[in-house]
């Protein structure tokens, strides 16, 4: 059975999973998670009411809620506001608004031509201060 494009699955609020996740189509997490959860080709979304301690693989992750647990995205992470990440990401791109909090490493790959991602050439990854608020931006 294939995915039906737009589709997403929920997870509500009054749901506790322990255990491994796998899926084919888009889900929003509102409720609680233990264990892996992995969407290949999908988008992830931690609800505001989350409590997920997992680890992460999917294309895009998003997070409002708490997620304690290492994320590997092939595409993008958006950590918004009031958001608590505590982990390690891995992404091709990586999106942390102001006010989210995030305690972790930060590895951003390169994608090649085929749209697989790869480390970046120079290695390091980039490590993020606990807690650290956005910066603003300088007068003009």
């Amino acid at each position: 059975m294939s995915a039906v494009e737009g589709a997403l699955a929920v997870i509500g609020k009054s749901v506790r999973i322990r255990g491994e996740v796998k899926g084919s189509e888009d889900l929003m997490v509102d409720g609680q998670v233990e264990g892996t959860i992995t969407l290949t080709d999908s988008r992830l979304t931690i609800g505001p009411n989350a409590q997920v301690a997992a680890n992460i693989s999917a294309r895009d992750v998003i997070v409002l809620g708490r997620l304690n647990g290492d994320v590997k995205a092939t595409g993008r992470v958006e950590l918004r506001q009031g958001c608590d990440l505590v982990g390690d990401v891995s992404a091709g791109r990586l999106s942390i608004e102001e006010n989210a909090q995030f305690r972790g490493k930060v590895d951003l790959l390169q994608t090649a031509e085929k749209g697989v991602a790869s480390p970046a050439p120079s290695g390091g990854g980039v490590k993020v201060p606990e807690a650290a608020p956005a910066a603003a931006a300088p007068p003009r």
